[in-house]
């Protein structure tokens, strides 16, 4: 069996509003093994960032968790308190999130930044600290680690902002990364030297990452399996060469014709008709009937189960 160093179980999340409770993340499992690099894909506004914060116990009101189990180096983290939470994030259970400006301090300098974060887990003296951030600076190929340890996040472009964030979230050698969307609204070329650094240094670590994002290019290329997600439910799980090679679920055929290929011309790009459910209206039955054309009429009535294929026209369920 895998080492795996994070195992999510069953892992509901609801939102409570004036208008009714909304169950975001439904029923979720999914696990990550040390040295693994796994995917969570889906489009927007179907649970990913919400399962990630879910994983971290970073929900807050009206968000709540309200089921589930998720196991962390053995340790049941919904089981803890807040101050042994606080005592994993950042230390041995570290996120890199999508907008580096939304989670660096405008007034603090980059160089203190990072050594609060070392000073806090690592229990290093300051000067120490300092030190451990130029290191950790230049182990994510920061270009003038020295001058930007002093440097405020405004003086610097998106992607080294983004290695801030990375550099924060590997200085403590974690045991699991979890990166929400860490390329978003950077260049291609910048987006792959990123990607190369992050699955770089979990390879390096002996750490798991589980990616967050809706682009299949780069799942194709550095992850080693993925779940996919719609409507808060995961509907398929697989290899990353299985998934490409022999997409199951009809939502995960539909986004990779949707994913113009990089080899040939298409005549017409495909689109997936439709858009999400509302969390608020979620269909009866399949929640992506709405939009598959291989509907039948149990879809519309009885939900699917199980993630290997969450569908009612899988191999063995076509009754």
């Amino acid at each position: 069996m895998p080492d795996h160093v994070i195992t999510a179980q069953g892992l509901v999340t609801r939102v409570v509003t004036d208008q009714g409770a909304m169950q975001v993340v439904d029923r979720v499992s999914l696990s990550v093994a040390r040295g693994e690099i796994v995917a969570l894909v889906g489009e927007s506004g179907c649970g990913k960032s919400m399962t990630a914060l879910s994983l971290m116990r970073l929900v807050r009101k009206p968000a709540e968790i309200s089921a589930g189990r998720v196991l962390f180096d053995g340790q049941d983290l919904l089981a803890l308190s807040e101050p042994e939470m606080r005592g994993l994030r950042g230390g041995r259970l570290s996120m890199v999130f999508q907008d580096p400006m939304t989670f660096l301090n405008p007034l603090m300098r980059i160089g203190d930044q990072i050594a609060e974060a070392i000073i806090l887990h690592q229990k290093r003296s300051r000067r120490e600290a300092r030190e451990a951030a130029l290191a950790v600076l230049k182990q994510v190929k920061m270009p003038s680690p020295e001058s930007v340890l002093e440097d405020y996040p405004h003086h610097l472009s998106g992607g080294m902002r983004q290695r801030v964030l990375i550099a924060m979230a590997v200085s403590s050698r974690p045991h699991l990364l979890i990166a929400d969307e860490p390329t978003t609204a950077l260049d291609v070329t910048v987006q792959a030297q990123i990607m190369a650094l992050l699955t770089g240094l979990v390879r390096e670590l002996g750490s798991g990452m589980l990616l967050i994002t809706h682009d299949l290019g780069l799942v194709a290329e550095y992850c080693d399996r993925v779940y996919v997600m719609y409507a808060g439910q995961i509907v398929e799980e697989a290899a990353v060469a299985d998934i490409f090679a022999r997409p199951q679920h009809p939502y995960t055929q539909a986004l990779l014709r949707s994913t113009l290929p990089p080899d040939r011309r298409l005549p017409e790009f495909e689109t997936l008709p439709g858009q999400p459910p509302s969390p608020m209206h979620f269909p009866a039955g399949c929640r992506f009937h709405p939009r598959c054309g291989h509907v039948v009429e149990r879809c519309r009535t009885q939900m699917p189960e199980g993630q290997v294929n969450r569908c009612w026209l899988g191999a063995g369920r076509t009754s």
